[in-house]
């Protein structure tokens, strides 16, 4: 008889302890937040140079609505197939669900260092290399993804008291998944001899990034990834806006803004659900930056497409693996790459004989690729029909690379044309304009609709003189002043 008492004596003694657990975990999670709430608020009298008066009006708003940390817990529905969300539930640790669509999420995901700690520089340059317009296109996610609860707290409290406007602003968002949600991370595979511990961190890393994308699938047009220690350009948003739209009507899967690991990766915001699945599928496997160009090739987009300057730069020093030395960096970025040409849509072609696949089209952006061909005779060319008659502000043209130097244009000069003539496959125009010759292999020009009256159809790099050596024309980079409406 006594040990069914005890028995059930026990069972009422775990009920009331568990039930006193979930009593503190709920006072601990509203503590937390009504503490996010008074520094949002205590914000707005520190470093609130930047904040406008609209976004004052809704801090002060929202500082006076109480706190409810059901608001704080957000659950994605599970879809059968790829395309749809992981059922995992996200704890909103700062900032609530973006009232609207935006035009580009930039993704974060961090975790304690052993040494240093660049979270917040990165979150600054963010948003000090954007201007007020920009900031109104982009939400920023950041993603906590270490299981040390206190470690997170900390973090909350300086994003929260450092960002307070943008947190109001609905432009930064700060999440947590419990690590309940996680796969079975110890005992995995070893793939290419990794250690233990290593072959862990990257497989958490990948679970960590399938999160992030997961829940940043509905949130814009487009999402770029970053890492927790860059830096950004100046406007970096604008010149990547200009590189989409002049990819407007051409596939592609990935656009890379940075040529190190996943730093600068862009994705049509469409294409997250099945990533994020793809690196939960594959997670033990291999890096991310390797699953990453893995899904790029099974989506059918098999060159990769980088664009330079490089919009992102890696600033830390030490690595979050185990605070080893990371000094990468990417000889590609600058600061103020705001000057991206606009190479707007045209047809190419030549009549050099072409070396391989290195077609006319690989000289006509500024992707890490170019024109090859063999050594050119007096009066050949390479031609571009623009698809509209533009009006051009500045050109500029690059030949030869830094391992085959002697393959530059050593005599030619760059033309202009108007007066289409032909069908679409054989157009060209009947009247050129000479705008210069090509010094040392290079041609620039600036002010051009100022020396050119006519609307622009044609432009035609031509030799002048035959040479021995073959050529390579490296960029062909336009900038229009504006679009005529013809």
């Amino acid at each position: 008889v006594t040990l069914p008492y005890a028995f059930l004596h026990m069972r009422y003694n775990l009920k009331y302890f568990d039930k006193m657990r979930c009593l503190r975990k709920r006072s601990a999670v509203s503590f937390l937040g009504v503490l996010v709430i008074c520094l949002l608020f205590m914000n707005l009298y520190i470093e609130d140079g930047y904040v406008l008066e609209g976004d004052k009006q809704l801090i002060r708003e929202t500082a006076t609505h109480q706190l409810n940390p059901e608001r704080y817990v957000h659950t994605f529905k599970d879809l059968s197939n790829f395309s749809g969300s992981i059922n995992i539930s996200y704890r909103y640790l700062a900032g609530t669900p973006l009232p609207r669509k935006r035009y580009l999420t930039i993704g974060l995901s961090s975790v304690k260092r052993k040494k240093g700690n660049y979270l917040l520089e990165t979150i600054k340059s963010i948003f000090e290399q954007s201007s007020y317009e920009e900031l109104k296109e982009i939400a920023v996610v950041v993603q906590l993804a270490d299981f040390d609860s206190a470690w997170c707290e900390v973090m909350v409290q300086d994003i929260s008291q450092k960002f307070a406007h943008h947190i109001i602003a609905g432009r930064l968002i700060v999440i947590h998944v419990p690590e309940e949600y996680y796969p079975v991370l110890d005992g995995l595979k070893r793939n290419y001899n990794d250690p233990e511990d290593r072959v862990k961190f990257r497989s958490k890393q990948n679970v960590d990034y399938a999160f992030l994308l997961n829940f940043c699938a509905n949130l814009s047009d487009y999402y770029v990834m970053l890492e927790d220690d860059v830096r950004c350009s100046k406007n970096f948003l604008t010149a990547v806006k200009k590189v989409i739209t002049s990819r407007e009507g051409s596939y592609w899967v990935t656009l890379e803004f940075s040529k190190l690991g996943y730093i600068g990766k862009l994705y049509h915001s469409r294409d997250l659900p099945r990533l994020a699945h793809f690196l939960l599928m594959f997670y033990q496997e291999m890096p991310c930056d390797w699953l990453l160009i893995h899904f790029r090739g099974l989506l059918a987009q098999k060159e990769v497409i980088r664009f330079k300057p490089s919009l992102f730069q890696h600033m830390g020093y030490y690595s979050s693996y185990k605070g080893a030395e990371n000094k990468l960096k990417d000889d590609d970025f600058e600061e103020e790459s705001f000057d991206i040409p606009d190479n707007p849509p045209a047809n190419l072609h030549t009549n050099m004989n072409v070396f391989e696949n290195y077609e006319a089209s690989k000289a006509y952006s500024s992707i890490d690729e170019y024109f090859w061909g063999k050594a050119p005779s007096t009066g050949d060319f390479y031609g571009i029909v623009f698809e509209k008659p533009i009006k051009i502000s500045k050109i500029k043209v690059v030949t030869g690379t830094e391992d085959r130097q002697n393959d530059i244009l050593r005599h030619g000069a760059l033309e202009v044309g108007e007066k289409i003539v032909g069908s679409k496959k054989g157009r060209q125009c009947t009247t050129y304009l000479r705008l210069g010759e090509f010094k040392n292999g290079n041609f620039e020009i600036t002010d051009v609709e100022n020396k050119v009256l006519f609307d622009i159809n044609c432009m035609r790099i031509l030799v002048t003189k035959s040479q021995k050596e073959w050529l390579i024309i490296r960029s062909i980079s336009v900038w229009t002043s504006q679009t005529t409406n013809q």
